[in-house]
């Protein structure tokens, strides 16, 4: 690794070092960082525990324990210099351990996580905010678990171990974390090298394959098919008014779904007690692109002829502008979503309100882009 001088006009070259050397411990750092900053292993993940071993007639305690933006758990174990022999043993024994875990057990989990921790706030609150759902859709560890590894240096029976597990539909990572210094200053990169980022995606799809739902409840199977025909309704219908957003993209059991413009996402969001539509910067730690748009907020805001919502979201990489409507004000409050009698008054709602957003938007982000690169 490198360091950009850009005075001289040149890179220095920055020391790599062991962990043991700077005298960094495992559980006194490297899982402090990673439970205040879980984005640096690549997604949105909330970290519900620390040294969790809540299991059954067992003294065992995994590092970290997180929840992902689909409401999976996600069991996160850290090693410093060498992962050792048995990590994967480790940690499949406590997967195994939580995923026999309940919606209510996981709240009651991360309750006694914020009050060990004197965080005053509520444990559902956090979560249902965390994943923009309301109680109703709160369901918690319905998919398979996920396991993801941090250390230095992985042993070849390890990542072999791994890459079959992966082979086998276990949802499995590894994350090199590699100590620099340069002088007194000390740095960390984290980089995700199984499976390689680039080829995730074409690993995934290659399945091809039905996936059992064997392990899910029955609101949590109708909940997910509803999300797909929903979203497919909105698909078809904005095809029908000759807007081709989502004729690329295919319906998901996700609260969202969009299109990505450049570095930006717009999306159809259903959130807890609001319909929403919104521009979406998931990689803006330093809020460029967030208050590069803020600066024509009045140019924007003429033309939308609404007033958005500006979200810098300061302690995350991401940040949002958004257009949003209450859902009482707009269908029966009592209306069930997976009931589908307001569907045609929601879908009407997204495609009117994004038509207009994006017109007002786009423009201005098509520029800012411009600008920027």
């Amino acid at each position: 690794m490198y360091r950009i001088n850009k005075s001289s006009n040149n890179v220095e070259r920055l020391d790599e070092r062991l962990f043991k050397d700077l005298k960094i411990k495992e559980r006194d750092h490297l899982q402090e960082w990673i439970a205040k900053n879980p984005d640096m292993l690549g997604e949105d993940l909330m970290i519900i525990q620390k040294e969790f071993n809540g299991f059954n007639d067992t003294q065992e305690r995994l590092d970290l324990l997180a929840i992902d933006k689909q409401g999976g758990l996600v069991i996160i174990e850290n090693k410093l210099d060498d992962t050792g022999r048995n990590v994967v043993w480790q940690a499949l024994k406590y997967t195994s351990y939580c995923s026999t875990l309940t919606s209510s057990q996981i709240i009651s989990i991360y309750q006694s996580y914020l009050d060990n921790h004197a965080i005053s706030e509520d444990a559902k609150e956090n979560l249902m905010e965390f994943l923009d759902c309301d109680e109703e859709s709160l369901l918690l560890n319905t998919n398979d678990q996920r396991i993801i590894f941090v250390a230095n240096h992985f042993r070849k029976e390890v990542t072999s171990t791994v890459m079959w597990l992966l082979n086998h539909d276990i949802q499995i990572q590894c994350f090199r974390a590699t100590p620099y210094s340069m002088g007194e200053e000390t740095f960390l990169q984290i980089e995700q090298i199984i499976p390689l980022p680039e080829t995730k995606e074409f690993m995934i799809d290659a399945k091809e394959k039905e996936k059992e739902e064997k392990g899910k409840s029955k609101i949590a199977v109708e909940r997910e098919a509803s999300l797909v025909e929903f979203w497919t309704r909105l698909k078809k219908e904005l095809k029908n008014q000759n807007q081709n957003y989502l004729d690329n993209v295919n319906p998901k059991p996700f609260y969202n779904i969009g299109f990505w413009k450049g570095q930006g996402f717009f999306a159809y969001c259903i959130g807890r007690d609001t319909l929403r539509v919104e521009l979406y910067f998931q990689n803006d730690a330093e809020k460029v692109y967030f208050d590069t748009m803020l600066s024509h907020k009045d140019e924007i805001e003429e033309s939308v002829r609404n007033q958005l919502i500006w979200e810098r979201l300061e302690t995350k990489k991401a940040s949002r502008i958004k257009l949003e409507i209450e859902k009482a004000k707009l269908v029966n409050n009592k209306s069930k979503f997976m009931d589908r009698t307001d569907w045609d008054t929601r879908i009407e709602w997204y495609h009117s309100t994004m038509t207009k957003f994006y017109n007002a938007i786009y423009p201005v982000w098509e520029k800012v882009q411009s600008e920027l690169d």
